[in-house]
């Protein structure tokens, strides 16, 4: 790795903190949903289905934007649209009656930021490792930072909102700070620095190519995957969120460090996956990491419910015991084997793809609108079925990663 793309890199990768602090923001807030305006479990989700829905209107014209401008201008047009959207949430809070649907829009905008933020984040980092299996490393150490954020957000508001009768979305005010003052600093670091553009030192004059992204097989079949691996990750925590604070009635901050526990599992998943991804393809590590999930998963669904002992990660940084359903202590553990799968699946679908890269992160990007799709269906299943059979969602859709993962990611040109 070149010296001069050290601070690029370590750009990008502050950037994964970012994009999984903000996206996170929108679990806590399913619960505030809850109670703020009575929701059901169907629409305690449409925050964060209004967040990843942006992904598929922004996926290609975002990997367009990559194109045409590079990954500078265009990181500063991300981050400018984050903190845009952030500052809406933030107003919403003083909205009256109509701080739902103001509190959806911010969720939009963020949404929009967060999708331009990974067509740059992942190709980039992928790029400037050479592919292969250090591509896949570096996205991993990037997913280290992300989980970091991903961990904060629950933890934070779920702190903030403590165990108060009528939550509101301006208890979680400090947290819309913190992510406010973080877009801004990010700005102008990013203004400041000098960023290689691979993509627009090899431009050349635009031709008819019958080929393209979509011709490859294994890239088709990987973009269904992505789908529905950020459904599943995002899916796992924030029902498990609900059905904590719904059925079971614990505290928000307790059930706030419970789902924090998942995010640092991803994190510690992410270490390890950072520090063996140079020596594991991404096609063992997914087949691997989707079995346990599925075995996992399958058992918290059809275990009998009994309370255990599990240590989680707390508010102050510390770990502590809380008596949790085996179930979830099932499901929080997921969090060590979804936190590669992300990582994998990018580096299996552009594998091979050359030029064709920048407008296929475009196009995977758009497909991570299954953060929102897989969690407002499965809401919809926990209305009907209850919480626990709604999880057969997550395991139908780890079983397609792992037949992706066998099969499906084999290089094909289609034809």
């Amino acid at each position: 790795m070149k010296n001069k793309n050290t601070l690029p890199i370590i750009m990008m990768i502050a950037l994964f903190f970012m994009i999984a602090f903000v996206t996170g923001l929108q679990n806590p807030f399913g619960v505030i949903a809850k109670s703020q305006f009575n929701a059901s479990n169907l629409m305690s989700q449409l925050g964060n289905f209004a967040n990843f829905i942006a992904y598929a209107c922004m996926g290609i014209p975002a990997g367009l934007i990559l194109q045409r401008k590079g990954y500078k201008i265009t990181s500063l047009i991300a981050v400018s649209v984050g903190l845009l959207g952030v500052v809406v949430m933030y107003l919403a809070g003083f909205m009256g009656s109509a701080t739902y649907a103001i509190y959806l829009c911010g969720a939009f905008i963020s949404g929009f930021s967060m999708c331009i933020l990974n067509t740059v984040c992942n190709p980039m980092l992928n790029t400037l490792a050479g592919g292969g299996k250090k591509g896949n490393q570096l996205i991993q150490i990037g997913g280290v930072f992300g989980s970091t954020g991903a961990t904060l957000a629950p933890v934070l508001v779920g702190m903030l909102m403590g165990n108060a009768a009528n939550r509101t979305i301006q208890d979680a005010n400090p947290a819309l700070w913190l992510a406010m003052t973080i877009f801004a600093l990010a700005f102008v670091v990013l203004y400041f620095i000098d960023m290689p553009e691979p993509h627009l030192n090899q431009q050349q004059v635009e031709t008819k190519d019958k080929y393209s992204a979509f011709s490859f097989r294994h890239f088709n079949l990987g973009i269904i995957a992505i789908f529905i691996y950020v459904g599943v990750e995002v899916g796992i925590p924030n029902i498990a969120n609900l059905y904590m604070t719904t059925d079971i009635g614990m505290d928000t901050a307790v059930a706030g460090t419970i789902v924090g526990t998942y995010w640092f599992l991803m994190l510690v998943g992410r270490f390890i996956g950072a520090s063996i991804g140079g020596y594991i393809s991404s096609k063992t590590m997914l087949i691997a990491t989707t079995t346990i999930a599925a075995l996992l998963v399958i058992s918290a669904i059809l275990l009998p419910q009994s309370m255990v002992n599990m240590p989680v990660f707390r508010s102050d940084i510390s770990f502590g015991i809380e008596a949790v359903p085996v179930n979830i202590l099932l499901l929080i553990l997921c969090g060590l084997c979804t936190s590669v799968m992300w990582g994998a699946i990018f580096n299996l679908a552009v594998e091979g793809l050359g030029k064709y890269t920048a407008a296929a992160s475009g196009i995977f990007m758009m497909m991570v609108c299954g953060g929102g799709v897989l969690p407002l269906i499965q809401g919809l299943v926990a209305d009907n079925f209850g919480f626990i059979n709604s999880y057969y969602v997550v395991f139908l859709g780890i079983i397609y990663m792992l037949i992706y993962a066998i099969y499906g990611s084999k290089l094909k040109v289609e034809n």
